[in-house]
């Protein structure tokens, strides 16, 4: 890009814009989650990102972690603008090494995205298993195996 981008990273939810927050995930797009579900899961989150610049929010991520054992990346968001900078990987970055003191690290990609997430040492898990809100449309988005493989 040429141009230098400099950016602020909070990781507290303290006056974070729920409502640009959930812009963010329908511009990336990541789907329609209301401001308030995003205060709930964000506040819930042992560990967050959220990346500003010049005072506009473009790109958040959190971990939920129990603080010793597990801790699930999730909600990684960029704006469109943005993507294909490195921000991404930033975050995923930032929130393993957050994570750095659980015995396991667990994330889901989207399907086709597995490499992306192999350079920060991730591995196909074998015996992952889940419940979903709506799994026939996971099965179509090709998140869950109808013959639990």
């Amino acid at each position: 890009m040429g141009v230098q981008m400099t950016f602020e990273w909070k990781h507290s939810t303290d006056g974070i814009n729920w409502d640009e927050l959930s812009a963010l995930y329908r511009a990336a797009p990541l789907g329609d989650k209301s401001p308030q579900h995003l205060q709930k899961v964000f506040s819930n989150s042992l560990f967050k990102c959220f990346v500003y610049e010049h005072s506009k929010l473009v790109a958040a991520g959190r971990a939920l972690a129990d603080g010793a054992d597990c801790a699930y990346l999730c909600d990684i968001a960029v704006l469109p603008s943005h993507q294909g900078t490195g921000l991404g990987q930033q975050i995923v970055k930032a929130l393993v090494d957050m994570s750095s003191g659980h015995k396991k690290i667990i994330l889901y990609a989207v399907p086709g995205k597995e490499p992306f997430y192999k350079k920060f040492g991730f591995m196909r898990m074998k015996t992952a298993m889940a419940i979903f809100e709506h799994p026939q449309q996971q099965v179509e988005r090709g998140y869950l195996g109808e013959d639990g493989a």
